[in-house]
């Protein structure tokens, strides 16, 4: 039982002396139960279903495998589960073939109990959760200028050809700060051409040599890395990825094996992008920009709002430092976040609603 610890007001005290007391008390109780039920998997409102369009190929409900479906390959964990969730209903709604989209949900063994929140909250999704080793990784992983980018889980992206069963052919990975407006079966049917292994939006404009040392770039041989590639910064949260073509040609050992070089000399400083740029960029198939309108969470030290991108939009990822649902609990909202809230699913909590 939680007590307040109040002492009696003396006979001689209004009882309106204790109301700010009480009222705090009645804050901090339901906050904390609201924290509990999030973590229970109870603080989340149940989705509406979604359901095909007459034109949609009919696939069995079992089938996790159907090379018709789209696939979607997410990490799953609790300081981003309200972004995921938010992330679904997104890619639900604007989809016209949701019954055909099948999520693969990787998570640390620790977490692999926040499927039951998603599976609340979605009855009807198609979805299965794998545990993630996370120890291997996590001797590779150097620090960067942002502790949420040392997270083990944030380098399961390197490892989905492994974790994911060797019948799913061609997976789209997204990040969960991210909402769709648009149609993933289109990303999806991403033309990847002859032997690329993934596609996602570049951005060429962007500095490239910022993203490696001066170590990096003054050794001959690593210099020569890019050579003769037309190496452009691509963003990481959103990619649509062939896993036949990257087992085929082991890209996750071509990953891990720079990796291994950071842990010897610091050649780069951004989390898990970078090896991810020394293998692909140059070499990836090219998806229009609409797709990625990324940045949206300002810079990785401050996290400042920011506008879209000129152009059309398909989907909003707030990748930096300042996260929607944390700005508007905080009652500090960039304007663009406006724009993520209809997607959130968490429960108000009584005490505000009241």
């Amino acid at each position: 039982m939680f007590k307040l610890g109040l002492k009696s007001p003396p006979p001689s005290s209004s009882p309106h002396h204790l109301l700010p007391l009480l009222l705090l008390s009645i804050i901090i109780i339901n906050s904390t139960a609201t924290a509990t039920a999030t973590a229970n998997g109870k603080g989340f409102k149940e989705a509406p279903q979604f359901y095909n369009s007459p034109s949609c190929p009919s696939i069995s409900t079992q089938d996790m495998c159907s090379q018709q479906a789209v696939h979607v390959a997410m990490t799953l964990d609790f300081p981003y589960l309200r972004g995921t969730m938010a992330a679904i209903f997104s890619i639900l709604q604007h989809s016209s073939c949701p019954e055909n989209i099948r999520f693969h949900f990787i998570s640390s063994p620790s977490s692999t109990h926040l499927h039951e929140t998603i599976t609340t909250s979605f009855p009807y999704l198609r979805s299965q959760i794998y545990s993630f080793d996370t120890n291997p990784v996590s001797g590779l992983i150097s620090t960067s200028i942002r502790s949420a980018l040392d997270s083990p889980l944030n380098y399961a992206r390197n490892y989905l050809a492994n974790i994911l069963p060797p019948c799913v052919q061609k997976v789209v990975y997204l990040d969960s700060d991210l909402v769709l407006v648009d149609d993933i079966a289109s990303l999806a049917a991403t033309p990847l051409g002859t032997g690329t292994v993934l596609a996602a939006p570049e951005y060429c404009n962007a500095n490239f040599t910022t993203y490696f040392t001066p170590t990096f770039w003054s050794n001959p041989m690593l210099s020569l890395t890019f050579s003769g590639r037309n190496a452009c910064y691509f963003n990481t949260g959103v990619m649509v990825i062939d896993l036949e073509r990257w087992r085929e040609g082991d890209y996750t050992t071509k990953i891990v094996e720079w990796m291994e070089l950071q842990k010897r000399m610091r050649i780069y400083e951004l989390g898990s992008l970078p090896p991810f740029l020394l293998v692909f960029a140059g070499n990836i198939a090219a998806v229009d920009h609409k797709w990625n309108q990324h940045g949206l969470g300002g810079d990785n030290f401050r996290g400042r709002c920011r506008d879209l991108h000129p152009g059309p939009v398909s989907l909003l990822h707030w990748s930096g430092k300042g996260k929607p649902w944390v700005r508007l609990d905080a009652n500090k909202p960039c304007p663009l976040d406006a724009l993520w809230a209809p997607y959130d699913l968490l429960r108000t909590p009584f005490a505000l609603e009241s």
